[in-house]
C-alpha cells in the first residue's frame, strides 16, 4: 500500500453493535443529503432541495444536463452499493471497484470500469500518482486492509488508497468513498459522509495527504463525520 499511518494517534468512532439493516436504513433516511455531500465536493451547483426534487423524478431547470446526470449517477452508485451489501455480495475486489466507478463516473471518465493505463496529475500538489500495476496495487491494498481488526481502519485506508493512487481516470474519491462505506455497512456500522461545509478543510487535508502519504490526519478528519449523530 502506498500510504502509512500512526494507529496510536487515530481516534476512531465508537464501535456500535453491528446491524447492517439498521445502518442501511439510516443511510437511506438521509439519502439526498449524502448525494448532496458527494456532488458538492465535485463542484456540482445543485442545492439539497434541488437534489431532493431531482431524486423525486422532477427535472430542475437552470442547470447543465451533465450536473443533473452526475447527481443521478451518485444515486445509482449508492443504490448499487446498498444492493451489494444487502445481498452479501460486497467485497473489496477489483471487480467491485470497477463496477462502482463505472456508475459513479459515467459521462466524466476517459474510460469506465477499468484501471487507469496512463499518467495523471492532481491539481494543487507536486505528487505524481503511479502508472504501472494499479490493479496489482489495489489487490495488495485489499489484502492489507483485510488484516486490520477495526472496520473503520479498513474503510478509511481503502478510501485513501484509491484516492492517492488514482486507480481510475476519474471518480477516484467517489469510488473510494463507496468502498469505504461498503466496508462500514457490511460491518453493521453507520456510513461516513463529508458535508459540503467541510469542503475546504477536506481539500486542504487531502493535498497534504497526497504529498506525504501519511493517512493519520485524514483518518482523524473522517472519524467525526460518521452519520450516527444525525439520529
Amino acid at each position: 500500500m502506498d500510504l502509512h499511518w500512526e494507529p496510536q494517534r487515530v481516534h476512531f468512532p465508537e464501535f456500535a453493535t453491528p446491524d447492517t439493516k439498521r445502518s442501511i436504513w439510516r443511510a437511506k433516511k438521509i439519502f439526498a443529503e449524502i448525494i448532496h455531500d458527494i456532488t458538492a465536493l465535485e463542484g456540482n451547483p445543485f442545492t439539497l432541495p434541488e437534489i431532493q426534487t431531482l431524486l423525486d423524478g422532477v427535472t430542475v431547470g437552470g442547470h447543465k444536463i451533465s450536473d443533473a446526470e452526475q447527481v443521478l449517477n451518485q444515486k445509482n452508485a449508492l443504490l448499487h452499493l446498498f444492493k451489494l451489501v444487502e445481498s452479501g455480495e460486497f467485497q473489496i475486489t477489483s471487480q467491485t471497484a470497477c463496477v462502482l466507478q463505472s456508475i459513479a463516473a459515467r459521462g466524466e471518465a476517459l474510460k469506465l470500469g477499468v484501471f487507469r493505463d496512463g499518467p495523471v496529475s492532481i491539481s494543487g500538489t507536486v505528487y505524481k500518482p503511479p502508472v504501472a500495476d494499479l490493479e496489482k496495487n489495489f489487490l495488495q491494498m485489499a489484502a492489507e486492509v483485510a488484516k486490520q481488526q477495526n472496520p473503520f481502519a479498513q474503510a478509511m485506508l481503502a478510501f485513501l488508497h484509491v484516492a492517492r493512487t488514482q486507480c481510475f481516470w476519474d471518480g477516484n474519491k467517489r469510488t473510494g468513498r463507496l468502498l469505504m462505506n461498503g466496508i462500514l455497512l457490511k460491518a453493521g456500522q453507520d456510513i461516513i459522509t463529508i458535508p459540503a461545509n467541510k469542503q475546504l478543510e477536506f481539500n486542504q487535508k487531502m493535498i497534504a495527504f497526497y504529498e506525504s502519504g501519511d493517512a493519520t490526519e485524514m483518518m482523524n478528519f473522517l472519524s467525526p463525520l460518521q452519520i450516527r449523530d444525525k439520529f
